[in-house]
């Protein structure tokens, strides 16, 4: 889960995609980047931190031009290191920067391919530089007789027939304008905004609708699953669809927590869907247990929220904010490293003692992964007076691994993997646990956007989307995913945020 943003303007962009990826923060806490085209020429600026500490006033000078993209990271695949901060550049056929929102799932089979076959070294163990090059090697071979829009679209149409897993890409092709496509399923977002200045008209690619809006665009629309998107330097718009079956089945997980609820995904109001989801959960809780001894329910700020609302409303119960939010530490879930997560908790939330003492408390949040959020949370209960805390996930419990680009690599990870209600509910201290059923989350969703059938739900029911994620390939994940984690939590200690990659000037 990254949050990425392509824009061609009638002027300098530098500003542009820095508010943008301000707007896009909660998609990514470990990196930020940026590059921009002036035509013959790229300039990047990227480094490990938020957006604040990457971007200074000298760099956004040297950002020149009127096209570019960014990123800001949130580490999948590969390591958290600076090397990895995107956007990366390769500059072989005619130049390429591309910032990637995904994971793939057969990147090691490619980054093989890549070297016995396609004679293409890759640098890092990022899966979005192998994206990059089998980008780069396809746009070779379509345009042998010169690079046209047609070449480009037949490009990403190879580029389709060999990647697996999920990609949303914005990418700048020197001298010719901004590309941007999503994978055949269409599990990460990618949404095109517009502006009609006095100068033309300008367009933007984002990851999530808020990006667009909070800088004065219009939202457009979703890039379609399969949809390639290309804007020439001049500013002309083009659309098109390169893959063959392509069958929207966007992450319900973005809906449950990664997406701001001011945004809207695939014709979904976030924030919508967060009510309806509350409105779903109240009716689990209502045939679970007897709510008459509950005194107060509570949220988790800020994504619980929505939810907790109706469940309050649809019970006939107080609600009530027991939790105050340090808006200062970043979102626990992305933190990398389980040592740094679990610390946070503490220096995110505290509990008001008046809200909770001797009190039955429903605690409602959003989701339930590591367990180690929930944990803290129902002892600060505990700790501020509360005689009983009933713990109500809105989203259902989170067995598989996520591949398709969220941090949920390994099985042991998973507090709800192999375990009951009850054994869950021990290990968090709760009195007693509700999760949602995986079948009315959909139904939440679908409620608003009927023409929505399909969705990545693979974290919850374990069907994953592509076909070659399989029983072995998840045991050689979770092996890889052990070293991983030991890396992140090593990087965490030896480097601090906002460790600068010098800004640099590529001339083609």
């Amino acid at each position: 889960m990254c949050g990425i943003v392509g824009v061609v303007s009638k002027s300098p962009v530098n500003q542009l995609i820095y508010d943008s990826l301000l707007l896009l923060q909660h998609r990514g806490q470990d990196a930020a980047g940026i590059a921009t085209s002036n035509g013959q020429s790229f300039s990047m600026q990227k480094g490990n931190g938020m957006v604040r500490d990457v971007f200074q006033t000298r760099n956004m000078r040297s950002l020149s031009g009127n096209i570019g993209i960014g990123q800001v990271r949130y580490p999948t695949a590969g390591s958290s290191s600076s090397e990895e901060a995107q956007p990366f550049y390769v500059n072989a056929p005619y130049g390429i920067v591309m910032a990637h929102n995904g994971n793939l799932t057969n990147w090691e089979q490619l980054k093989d391919e890549m070297f016995r076959i396609d004679r293409r070294h890759i640098n890092t163990t990022s899966d979005s530089e192998v994206l990059l090059n089998v980008l780069a090697h396809e746009l070779q071979r379509s345009s042998r007789e010169g690079l046209t829009r047609d070449a480009l679209f037949t490009a990403v149409a190879g580029v389709h027939r060999r990647l697996k897993g999920s990609y949303a890409i914005v990418s700048v092709i020197a001298d010719f304008g901004l590309l941007g496509f999503r994978d055949p399923n269409g599990i990460r977002p990618l949404c095109i905004g517009r502006f009609d200045g006095p100068r033309g008209t300008e367009w933007m690619l984002a990851s999530e609708s808020v990006a667009l809006e909070g800088i004065g665009f219009t939202f457009v629309r979703d890039v379609a699953p399969g949809e390639a998107i290309f804007i020439s330097n001049e500013g002309e718009y083009f659309a098109q669809s390169c893959a063959d079956a392509a069958v929207l089945s966007p992450c319900i997980f973005e809906l449950v927590y990664l997406a701001r609820p001011d945004s809207s995904l695939d014709g979904v109001a976030v924030y919508d869907a967060r009510l309806r989801m509350g409105d779903y959960l109240a009716e689990k809780i209502r045939r679970t247990i007897d709510t008459s001894d509950i005194d107060v329910v509570m949220p988790i700020p800020d994504s619980s929220r929505p939810a907790a609302m109706q469940v309050a409303k649809q019970l006939g119960l107080n609600y009530r904010e027991g939790f105050f939010k340090n808006r200062y530490v970043g979102r626990t879930f992305i933190m990398p490293g389980q040592a740094v997560r679990k610390k946070s908790v503490r220096q995110k939330l505290n509990a008001m003692c008046i809200e909770f003492q001797s009190k039955n408390v429903l605690i409602v949040d959003d989701s339930i992964v590591r367990g180690t959020t929930s944990k803290e949370i129902v002892q600060m209960a505990r700790d501020a007076g509360a005689k009983k805390v009933i713990f109500a996930s809105a989203a259902p419990p989170v067995k598989y691994p996520n591949v398709y680009g969220i941090n949920m690599p390994t099985r042991s990870e998973l507090v709800a993997h192999g375990r009951t209600d009850e054994e869950v509910a021990r290990i968090i201290g709760a009195d007693k646990l509700i999760y949602q059923d995986v079948e009315d989350i959909e139904a939440a969703v679908r409620d608003i956007n009927p023409a929505l059938r399909e969705f990545d739900s693979s974290c919850f029911n374990g069907k994953y989307i592509t076909s070659d994620v399989t029983p072995a390939y998840l045991d050689r994940l979770e092996k890889s995913g052990q070293v991983s984690e030991m890396l992140v939590n090593n990087h965490m200690i030896e480097m601090g945020a906002g460790e600068e990659v010098k800004g640099c000037q590529l001339d083609l």
